[in-house]
């Protein structure tokens, strides 16, 4: 019940901001999800035994999420920054050993995997319009109730056993046609122009990549010891549970909405 009755309240704040307000709306949105986001990946971090510290990763992860949403040509600037700022506090440290580079990457990583692809969906609002975003959301929604009830109806074989044991290859296949479809038919609407095989191309990689994305986080949770990336969304976990697909996929759309839609 906790997890339909966060989705009920969720789900129109979001379809809300994206389609009756300004573009600056799901930036903001995007920013919030990303601090949200990165707080709960540096505890992840922490319980792998990795040090990282939350205002220089944390400062560039809403710079580089800001820069790319609102098409300031700022990224690397950004990532330059921060990699020098990672460094130093390194050297200040002044920790010998192997947990140095690995505490500097994993401070660096969160910039590439959670500020750039919030910021990439950002973008698409703003350059695409409200019926993009929308059509993304809709495909990765499609995409994660097909792996589910598929999987629960004809689940026989294990899709990741050690990352995840109740996702099924049946539950992968179903969400990927129905990912893929769901995708393909609104984009018609969407961006008439495009030729059908370009579109089918991209909504498979957008299904596949958001499965993809999920086993990531699951990989990451379960290598830490724990089963949500947080507690903020009853029912449904963290908000990093809830964005891993969007983490994914939202890089390729990115792609095809600024180089390849016709």
């Amino acid at each position: 019940m906790a997890r339909v009755l966060s989705a009920l309240v969720l789900l129109p704040i979001v379809v809300g901001a994206v389609w009756f307000l300004p573009p600056i709306a799901t930036l903001v949105l995007a920013l919030i999800a990303a601090l949200l986001a990165f707080g709960e990946y540096a505890a992840i971090a922490a319980a792998l035994g990795l040090d990282v510290p939350r205002a220089v990763p944390g400062a560039a992860v809403l710079g580089a999420c800001a820069a790319l949403g609102a098409g300031w040509a700022l990224i690397d600037v950004i990532l330059m920054t921060a990699l020098i700022a990672i460094g130093a506090l390194a050297v200040g440290a002044a920790k010998v050993g192997p947990e140095t580079l690995r505490n500097a990457a994993a401070a660096i990583f969160p910039i590439a995997y959670i500020g750039l692809p919030l910021g990439a969906l950002a973008a698409v609002r703003a350059t695409a319009g409200r019926e993009a975003v929308l059509l993304v959301m809709a495909a990765i929604v499609i995409s994660d109730s097909a792996q589910y009830y598929t999987g629960r109806t004809f689940g026989r074989q294990p899709l990741a056993p050690v990352i995840s044991p109740k996702k099924t290859r049946e539950g992968a296949i179903g969400g990927i046609v129905f990912g893929t479809a769901a995708f393909a038919i609104g984009a018609r609407f969407v961006f008439p122009g495009s030729p059908l095989l370009l579109t089918v191309l991209v909504g498979a990689s957008i299904a596949t990549l958001g499965i993809v994305g999920d086993l990531f986080e699951s990989l990451l949770k379960r290598s830490a010891g724990v089963k949500d990336s947080g507690t903020l969304i009853p029912g449904h976990g963290g908000v990093l549970d809830r964005i891993d697909s969007w983490l994914f996929a939202a890089p390729v759309y990115y792609v095809f909405v600024r180089y390849l839609r016709f």
